[in-house]
C-alpha cells in the first residue's frame, strides 16, 4: 500500500529557511553580489516517494513546495539553506543547515504498535567540495539539532553529464550515521519491548547510497527534475527488530520556474 501525507511538512521547511537567513546574514563580512552576478530565485512544486526499511511500513508519498534562491554567498534549495564560503582553488566551502524526514508514527505500520514516535529534525554542518575535470568530491558532516543528538557524515563522488536539453547526474555516497543517530531511530527501548520485540541498542552504521538526478530544460527558466536512489544499510540498522529489509529507495521529482 501507499500513504499519503500531506505537505505537513512545509512550515519546517520555511522555519529552516528563516533560521539560516538570519544566521547568515550575520556572518557574511563581504557584500552578496558582484555587479555581474544577479541573484536568481525559483518556485515550484515535487513529490517524494520513500519507501523506508521499518517492518511493515507503507510506501510515503509526500509533496513538497520548493524554494530556490541562489546568490554569491547564498543557496537555497527545498529543505536545505546553504552559506558560501570562499574557496581554496579548487575546493569550495558550504555551511549547511537542512531539514530531514526521518522516523515513524507509531501508526505506520501494525509491527511499530507501541513504539514510542521518531520524529524528523534540522541538522547543522558544513561541506567541502573538490571540483576536478573528472568528478566532484564532496565531504559533508552534518550533526543533529536536537532529537537524536546524533552525527552524520557522507562522502560522496558525482560527475554531470549534459545531453541537449538533459542533463544526468550519476553519483555514489558512502554515509556513516553515529550510534545515537541509530539508536533514536532503529533502537528498541526497554518499554517498548513486546514479546516479539526484543530490546535493541543501535549502533554506528555506513550506508551505500548509488543515485542519478536528471534535469530536464522545458524552456531557459522552467526545469523539470527527477531523483532516484538505492541505498543497501549497515549492519547496525539491518540488525534492528524494527527493520525488516536490507535496502531502502526513494524516487523524488518536481518542476521549477526560476524567475
Amino acid at each position: 500500500m501507499i500513504s499519503f501525507r500531506p505537505g505537513s511538512q512545509a512550515a519546517s521547511l520555511a522555519l529552516a529557511a528563516i533560521a539560516v537567513l538570519s544566521v547568515s546574514a550575520a556572518r557574511a563580512a563581504e557584500p552578496a553580489l558582484s555587479a555581474d552576478q544577479p541573484a536568481q530565485w525559483g518556485i515550484g512544486i515535487g513529490a517524494s516517494v520513500e519507501r523506508k526499511p521499518y517492518r511493515g511500513a507503507d510506501t510515503d508519498v509526500t509533496p513538497l513546495p520548493l524554494l530556490m534562491y541562489e546568490s554569491r554567498w547564498l543557496s537555497v534549495f527545498g529543505p536545505s539553506v546553504a552559506l558560501k564560503l570562499p574557496s581554496a582553488g579548487p575546493v569550495s566551502f558550504r555551511l549547511k543547515a537542512q531539514y530531514s524526514g526521518d522516523g515513524y508514527d507509531s501508526g505506520d505500520s501494525d509491527d511499530l504498535r507501541f513504539m514510542h514516535e521518531r520524529k524528523g529534525g534540522f541538522w547543522l554542518g558544513g561541506a567541502a567540495t573538490w571540483h576536478t575535470d573528472i568528478a566532484n568530491l564532496t565531504a559533508e558532516y552534518l550533526a543533529a539539532a536536537g532529537r537524536s543528538d546524533g552525527q552524520r557524515f557522507k562522502l560522496q563522488v558525482d560527475r554531470a553529464f549534459r545531453q541537449g536539453a538533459f542533463e544526468f547526474t550519476p553519483r555514489l555516497a558512502a554515509k556513516w550515521a553515529d550510534d545515537k543517530y541509530v539508536n533514536y531511530y532503529y533502537g528498541v527501548r526497554r518499554d517498548e519491548v513486546i514479546f516479539n520485540r526484543p530490546f535493541y541498542q543501535g549502533k554506528s552504521s555506513v550506508n551505500v547510497e548509488l543515485g542519478l538526478r536528471v534535469n530536464y530544460a522545458l524552456a531557459s527558466n522552467q526545469t523539470v527534475f527527477v531523483d532516484m536512489s538505492a541505498a543497501t544499510l549497515g549492519s547496525g540498522i539491518k540488525d534492528s527488530p524494527i527493520v525488516d529489509r536490507s535496502t531502502e529507495a526513494a524516487v523524488r521529482f518536481g518542476y521549477l520556474y526560476r524567475f
